[in-house]
């Protein structure tokens, strides 16, 4: 099964290291796994910021590069919904290119997702053990359908225990630019996610979308916490411990 994997922009250049750990999945799956080299952004902060012409110029240029796979893995689902979702309505006055956004939508899945019911991953390459919290990214959840996914590949780590946070599907207040627009509400809906993962007694804060982590972990830090670790699903199903 040739799979073509979507790095997204944050995965890049924050931390790589959960692009290569989606690479072991996949490949764990039975995948074999390209990363076309030249991709950059999917285009979800333009588009998200009404400059639709920046959009569909990003648009075109992944529609271009992900030709030929028979599916495009993405380890966020801001960043998958952006593409099967939105690109066929950034692209409607186009009919030539709108066919092709909906026809590379229908190969398009969040990484999760395609690891639970596409590639029916059975045994995880990682043996990790502790306790975690499971955080839902609220693109994910409700563009994506993103819940039961996660919870089932955690499911197959026999060393992981999940703590289930109060109000997990609730935002992280990140929102992309919202966070930047909307600075003093976005860090009270971060104290408040914060204290619900904290209180579950969980070692680990785990999530789909790198944008919620690295706003959690950035609450978690300003508010003292050194110790709760802040890590991407995928780095959770292939540590070595």
């Amino acid at each position: 099964m040739r799979v073509a994997l979507f790095v997204t922009c944050l995965v890049d250049l924050m931390r790589p290291r959960i692009g290569f750990a989606a690479i072991e999945l996949l490949e764990a799956a039975g995948c074999h796994v390209i990363v076309p080299a030249g991709q950059t952004c999917c285009g979800q902060p333009a588009w998200n910021s009404g400059d639709r012409a920046a959009a569909a110029a990003l648009a075109k240029k992944v529609i271009d590069e992900f030709v030929g796979s028979a599916y495009v893995v993405v380890p966020s689902g801001s960043c998958a919904d952006q593409i099967r979702n939105e690109y066929p309505v950034i692209l409607a006055d186009e009919p030539e290119w709108q066919a092709r956004a909906v026809e590379l939508a229908s190969r398009v899945y969040e990484l999760t997702d395609f690891l639970v019911n596409v590639a029916h991953l059975g045994t995880l390459p990682g043996n990790f053990s502790g306790s975690v919290t499971y955080h839902d990214s609220c693109t994910g959840l409700r563009s994506m359908g993103i819940k039961a996914q996660p919870r089932a590949l955690l499911a197959k780590a026999p060393g992981v225990e999940l703590k289930e946070m109060a109000a997990a599907e609730e935002c992280c207040g990140f929102g992309g630019t919202f966070s930047v627009k909307f600075g003093e509400i976005s860090a009270a809906i971060a104290a408040k996610k914060c204290g619900n993962a904290c209180a579950t007694g969980a070692q680990t804060i785990v999530g789909g979308d790198l944008g919620c982590l690295l706003n959690i972990e950035g609450k978690l830090r300003r508010l003292g916490d050194e110790t709760t670790q802040v890590r991407h699903i995928a780095e959770i199903l292939t540590a070595k411990q």
